[in-house]
């Protein structure tokens, strides 16, 4: 398949592709503008452009686990790579890649640069968002989320009260105690989709603050930062981006609650007079919990970034959506997880206690994955429906 043609912001650098002398590093970081607003559907990036700027994906059925690099994404990152080892590094544009990132970000959630801050794994985030909550405050989570929504506030070190309840009744469970409610918008071991809008309705009601984890959604299902406090997504499973780029979206009125206890230089309002010295002046918006970014992988993240933050994720939704639907149904799961109330998810689990159902896939394959007795399989843009058909012959279904 032809490469598609996506934005000048999303290639590689000129230079660094044809390994020119590395440029000074920008003397000062000026705030990223405004992002663009959310383009029309028929203004967006097509579906089958985007699906044409993955090489493979038959049988691949983990983007849950991780995405698939995007064909700009391998080129920038072999480019840079090129110009590195020969001698020709680029600080400069690491840098413009991160901010070009951040704005990608920005507006794929539907919010402001200034808003976001980057780093590199949720955790990290987490637990600075738990530095906002007072001593033996309560934290309201979902059971069984994933661990780095959680552990942060279990080891925060101030003897932080967090109560975990079944998702389904997390906004019923939100009470006057309730300083912080911290959930998944989709759970990683079983697919299922949170009602957001239950649950920051409910929050709200109580005077307590949200935070949303969306790595499992960001990418297939149409998420806004503006709706909760906090947001956070590491960008390597449905945005396709190398691991280690994640992003948090921070309200400005919480933003002011949090301290910066991982600041170093790139948190300074001018990274690069910030390297040395306790004289530093961090960043006035989000960009003062920024830590110090992986290189190369902003480098390889700023065009998948692109890519997404260019389409119509509804659009996206209707076809991951679609192919999980079609699998459920040949599987006979429709009505096991999915009523008329819940939203539909990319993401398909059921009980595999002995781990047969996803050797059957294994063999035939296709890559899948097991999480807490459950075997999981996810569908994203490269999948179609000859990937449901596969799924299903593996597994002694009709396909």
């Amino acid at each position: 398949m032809a490469t598609m043609m996506l934005p000048p912001s999303a290639l590689v650098d000129p230079s660094a592709a044809h390994g020119a002398p590395a440029r000074n590093p920008t003397p000062a970081r000026k705030p990223a503008p405004a992002p663009t607003p959310g383009l029309t559907p028929a203004a967006a990036l097509p579906l089958a452009t985007a699906r044409q700027e993955f090489l493979g994906g038959r049988g691949y059925l983990s983007s849950c686990t991780t995405g698939l690099p995007t064909r700009s994404s391998r080129a920038a990152l072999i480019a840079d790579l090129d110009a590195s080892a020969s001698g020709h590094p680029d600080p400069a544009g690491y840098a413009a890649a991160v901010e070009r990132s951040r704005e990608h970000f920005a507006r794929l959630v539907h919010t402001t640069p200034d808003r976001v801050a980057i780093g590199s794994q949720t955790s990290v985030a987490v637990a600075l968002v738990a530095t906002a909550l007072p001593e033996g405050a309560e934290v309201l989570v979902p059971e069984d989320d994933f661990s780095s929504v959680v552990l942060p506030f279990v080891h925060a070190g101030r003897d932080l009260r967090v109560r975990c309840v079944p998702l389904a009744v997390l906004a019923e469970e939100i009470g006057p105690d309730t300083a912080l409610v911290a959930f998944s918008a989709v759970q990683s071991a079983t697919g299922e989709v949170a009602d957001t809008d239950a649950i920051t309705r409910a929050a709200r009601a109580h005077g307590a603050r949200t935070m949303c984890d969306a790595t499992q959604a960001a990418g297939w299902l149409p998420v806004s930062a503006d709706d909760v406090d906090v947001l956070i997504c590491h960008a390597y499973k449905w945005l396709c981006c190398p691991r280690g780029v994640c992003f948090m979206a921070v309200s400005p009125d919480f933003a002011p609650h949090m301290s910066a206890p991982c600041a170093g230089w790139y948190a300074g309002e001018d990274p690069w007079a910030s390297c040395y010295g306790s004289e530093v002046t961090l960043a006035a918006d989000a960009r003062r919990f920024d830590v110090s970014p992986g290189w190369q992988a902003f480098v390889g993240a700023e065009p998948a970034l692109a890519m997404f933050a260019a389409l119509d994720i509804s659009e996206v939704h209707a076809h991951d959506t679609g192919l999980a639907r079609a699998f459920r149904e040949g599987m006979g799961l429709e009505q096991v997880l999915e009523d008329e109330s819940s939203t539909p998810s990319a993401i398909v689990t059921w009980e595999d206690p002995t781990g047969c159902d996803l050797a059957r896939l294994t063999a035939a394959g296709i890559t899948a994955s097991g999480r807490a007795g459950r075997a999981r399989v996810a569908f994203h843009l490269f999948n179609d429906a000859e990937d449901v058909a596969l799924a299903l012959r593996a597994l002694g279904r009709q396909g």
